[in-house]
């Protein structure tokens, strides 16, 4: 599937009139469109240019806001982290004979569509024991919206990973559930995802609360989203199953059913 670009990166040095003018259009527009990612150089600063329709939300995978705000601060690695580095969660059976990788942001609106079409049966998949499930989780688009949701939630993440990473998996399907519009930073405030946490039975314990009233697990997120952006994954959602990335999109931008995705894991693993 060939998806249509709608997000660049681009050096940038002082501005026309013309040209913020333009930009200025370009971000009123952002509110309808979905974002599409593309890396253009390293170190440079951001713009928000829009070119159609995608069905991927895609920016640049470098954050500010609290997660560089304290990334001179020690990296607490939440319990039940995985992969070499700690910035991997992994949820399913850890001897499933094939692996999933899913490549997300919280403020992503395609990856909540993504996740309202076929969340259920990504995780009843790896419930039986067909894959586990490898989130690597961004915080790029606080850099294309604005704000520092991607990455507060992220942290919060982490401090239900801390938990379990049962809660983890559920406070991860409630944020995409009550997930802000675009143009409403809802996860930048530590409050709210803490009323969001109390939709999970047993995850808003006082280590929880303080964990994110504190900011205990935002060195780590920003490790989590520095590792995405050198992963070389072009945007959120990516799915890749053993080495193959899945095309969980149709042809017109839309998720595809959960039969179809049934169909295509079926298709990949040979099963």
């Amino acid at each position: 599937m060939t998806l249509p670009q709608n997000q660049t990166k681009q050096h940038r040095t002082k501005q026309s009139p013309r040209e913020r003018m333009a930009e200025a259009q370009r971000r009123e527009a952002r509110a309808n469109t979905v974002r599409r990612r593309v890396v253009v150089g390293v170190s440079i600063a951001a713009v928000l240019a829009l070119a159609g329709a995608a069905a991927v939300a895609i920016g640049t995978a470098r954050t500010t806001d609290a997660p560089t705000a304290t990334a001179s601060a020690p990296v607490v690695t939440p319990a039940n982290a995985g992969g070499q580095d700690g910035t991997v969660i992994v949820y399913g059976r850890a001897d499933a004979p094939h692996t999933l990788q899913v490549y997300e942001d919280f403020r992503c609106p395609i990856c909540r569509k993504l996740e309202e079409s076929t969340g259920k049966t990504v995780q009843q998949l790896a419930d039986n024991g067909t894959y586990k499930i490898e989130y690597h989780l961004a915080a790029f688009l606080d850099d294309g919206l604005g704000g520092k949701g991607s990455a507060t939630a992220l942290a919060a993440a982490g401090a239900a990973l801390n938990e379990g990473v049962d809660k983890f998996k559920q406070f991860h399907d409630v944020l995409f559930a009550n997930q802000p519009e675009e143009q409403v930073d809802g996860f930048g405030d530590v409050n709210h995802l803490l009323d969001l946490a109390g939709k999970v039975p047993g995850l808003k314990t006082d280590a929880f609360t303080k964990a994110v009233t504190e900011g205990t697990y935002k060195p780590w997120a920003a490790k989590v989203a520095a590792t995405f952006n050198d992963s070389g994954v072009q945007g959120t959602p990516t799915l890749i199953l053993d080495g193959k990335q899945l095309q969980v999109f149709d042809s017109k931008n839309a998720p595809i059913t959960p039969e179809q995705y049934t169909a295509l894991v079926r298709r990949t693993t040979g099963g």
